[in-house]
């Protein structure tokens, strides 16, 4: 199977004030996610990407746009990897949620929290981990087992899929950072994925790369004694 490099959007306008922004409009980049928007492309530069898919929302767009027109490539939109449905919690000051009772369950029990006139944790999970392999394969499929792509979508999304990754119940995903316009890797092979990266904010991707020749499919066996960095 390809390899998909996870990236959260870069900072926006509500990351800067503390709003849960979730699914409303007009929300972009603050000056500074515009300027690690334009640090992707050269972060990037020896990776060869194949395709990108991204949330529909403002913010995402944004963080691509720079690395879309230096590579004269197209993002598909998919909407089963947009921000969380916070329901009636969007746009309010996360200093607000705090004493909401379900602010609790939210840390310590995410698998049923459900966000009033909004979406469960667990559907989420679901609907954002399903899309994922579906493009994954598709990806797999047009360019080889070789394949890098870019998944461009939002933390609470992206810590979902990490999660499902590395085997972690969903009530353990609070344990994963994922910072703005921070870089997580997986690799899906047949039977289990490998987590190459997580919250990566500025190293060497170039080992991310499949070493494989482009047609054979990755194994699905781990080093034993650990990975040798060769």
């Amino acid at each position: 199977m390809a390899t998909v490099i996870l990236l959260r959007h870069a900072r926006s306008t509500a990351n800067g004030s503390g709003v849960l922004a979730g699914r409303s409009l007009g929300v972009g980049l603050d000056e500074r996610g515009q300027a690690q928007a334009a640090a992707l492309v050269g972060r990037l530069r020896d990776i060869p990407i194949s395709a990108v898919v991204s949330s529909p929302l403002q913010r995402c767009e944004e963080t691509l746009a720079p690395l879309l027109a230096d590579r004269a490539l197209e993002a598909v939109a998919e909407p089963d990897v947009s921000e969380v449905d916070y329901g009636a919690w969007t746009g309010k000051a996360l200093k607000d949620l705090l004493n909401e009772p379900l602010w609790a369950v939210v840390q310590q029990h995410p698998s049923a929290a459900i966000f009033p006139d909004g979406e469960g944790l667990a559907f989420v999970q679901a609907r954002a981990v399903a899309a994922v392999r579906a493009h994954d394969a598709r990806i797999t499929e047009e360019h080889g087992p070789g394949a890098v792509w870019v998944l461009c979508s939002h933390g609470d999304v992206i810590k979902s899929v990490l999660a499902d990754a590395l085997g972690v119940h969903l009530d353990g995903f609070q344990r994963i950072v994922v910072d703005p316009c921070s870089i997580s890797v997986v690799q899906y092979t047949q039977t289990r994925p490998f987590v190459l990266r997580i919250n990566d904010n500025g190293g060497d991707l170039t080992g991310v790369v499949p070493k494989a020749p482009p047609q054979e499919e990755p194994s699905s066996d781990a080093t034993v004694g650990g990975a040798t960095g060769t």
